[in-house]
């Protein structure tokens, strides 16, 4: 097995001292810019990486950014956070950081935890997801002076010109807005939008980018829980009402599974149905979908704690329009 590479490599190579090699790592405002550039060049020619756990002891920093792990709940739903912790973890080992994931149950158990991860010094700073109105998170977060970023808004009056707290998310309405805007330029003439019940802000917006985008075309609004048996009969006893609807967007992919079922029961196969989230069930079932990005959503996060190069966190200000990096999804067309 081939040794790695150590500070004494590189120091020999760039013909600098090993206190130069270290200063270049840890302080490299310090450092002669043309030193520097030379020491640079070396650890890249040679491959080294900086011990992590030295680091750790020697900065008193954990190195180490925590995240909520939810319960599982099986079915489709989760696969869009899962692929964000997986992104997470990957983007923050590129940047000589770990990632820590905790359970929780509810919020309340969440801070809790928050509290032993803090006391501790377990952790640099945290990722919040799932956010909602009146998160009391990242309220409790903010009063603690503990980094954080969520993967989802504030939900406050104005959360770019006015933001509570940094935050990345997926822009829900430019996703549902081009889906109807496909359906349109399809020749759909009326457009359905099957959601959640009004309040639960994601669903809120994905709502608003279809009614932004319908105009003239604009169908009925069915409303359910996010179950695919549920959408099925809604969407069953909705195009008995509504037969001429024409196309359908859905809030998520498991409601677009029990719309597909229901058209095609009801022989309205020729009803296109778009979801949203881009599982591997809507692509199994050949379902357009809109894709999140969370592999974006994860390195938008790491910026907003670390800064786009950096290694230690240190969030940038919550400052109008600076604080949020808004991620616009793709629509996928099957």
């Amino acid at each position: 097995m081939t040794k790695a590479p150590t500070v004494e490599d590189v120091a020999r190579v760039a013909g600098v001292s090993r206190q130069t090699v270290s200063n270049v790592v840890n302080t490299p405002g310090i450092v002669r810019e043309a030193t520097r550039i030379r020491v640079e060049a070396a650890i890249a020619e040679l491959g080294y990486r900086p011990h992590a756990a030295a680091r750790r002891l020697r900065t008193r920093r954990s190195s180490t950014i925590g995240i909520h792990l939810d319960p599982y709940a099986g079915g489709i739903a989760g696969v869009v956070l899962d692929r964000f912790v997986h992104a997470l973890t990957e983007r923050a080992s590129e940047r000589d950081m770990r990632v820590l994931l905790y359970a929780a149950r509810t919020a309340e158990e969440e801070i809790d935890r928050l509290g032993d991860l803090l006391e501790g010094g377990e952790v640099d700073a945290v990722v919040v997801t799932g956010t909602f109105h009146g998160d009391p998170r990242t309220g409790w977060l903010n009063e603690r002076g503990l980094p954080f970023v969520s993967f989802g808004r504030p939900w406050g009056e104005d959360d770019v010109a006015a933001p509570a707290h940094l935050w990345v998310d997926v822009d829900g309405a430019a996703g549902t807005r081009a889906a109807t805007e496909h359906l349109r330029d399809g020749g759909a003439r009326r457009v359905a939008f099957l959601g959640w019940p009004t309040g639960s802000g994601t669903g809120d917006e994905r709502e608003r980018g279809w009614r932004e985008s319908v105009g003239a075309a604009a169908g009925p609004r069915w409303v359910v829980e996010d179950s695919v048996a549920l959408a099925r009969d809604v969407i069953a006893e909705g195009l008995a009402r509504d037969p001429d609807v024409d196309g359908i967007v859905c809030a998520s992919d498991s409601l677009a599974i029990g719309a597909h079922l229901a058209t095609t029961v009801a022989g309205r196969a020729d009803i296109p149905v778009i979801g949203f989230d881009n599982t591997p069930a809507a692509e199994a079932l050949g379902l357009s979908s809109v894709e999140q990005l969370p592999e974006r959503v994860a390195s938008g996060a790491l910026d907003l704690l670390m800064g786009e190069e950096g290694t230690v966190v240190a969030p940038r200000p919550t400052t109008a329009g600076a604080a949020h990096r808004l991620v616009v999804p793709r629509l996928v067309v099957r």
